[in-house]
């Protein structure tokens, strides 16, 4: 049981239906067990419909299921909805004592650069004057 989103651009709503996994999500579904509008928060909902797909073994959608849990159709704990593209790990995001100590690193380095410039310039006129 997942959503089908319907609707124009910018203004979603969204049909709940039973489908096979491995069919599209705007494809073939077996079952319109509701409907739901994201802007206005409201949805009609055939819980008897609902109540029999769950029990014959269709999975829900994390979404779908968290609407069934909001609604009070299903009595069950929220899961967390997974968003691939918005998911950001504590490694790749630095902390901000991590982005203290690079920038320190980082001037250190500018320092011990300009220290060891006017020695090698040093260096290379001894070499030319003999």
């Amino acid at each position: 049981m997942r959503f089908n989103r319907v609707g124009r651009r910018n203004q979603p709503y969204f049909r709940i239906v039973v489908q096979e996994h491995t069919v599209a999500p705007g494809g073939r579904h077996v079952a319109v067990v509701g409907s739901y509008d994201p802007h206005s928060k409201e949805g009609v909902f055939k819980q008897e419909e609902i109540q029999k797909w769950i029990s014959r073994g269709v999975q829900l959608s994390d979404s779908v299921h968290n609407l069934l849990v909001r609604q009070g159709i299903v009595q069950l704990p929220k899961r967390p909805v997974k968003v691939p593209h918005k998911e950001k790990t504590e490694e790749s995001v630095p902390s901000e004592k991590q982005a203290s100590s690079a920038v320190k690193d980082q001037e250190t380095v500018v320092a011990e650069q300009a220290q060891e410039t006017p020695k090698e310039e040093k260096k290379e006129e001894s070499t030319t004057a003999q």
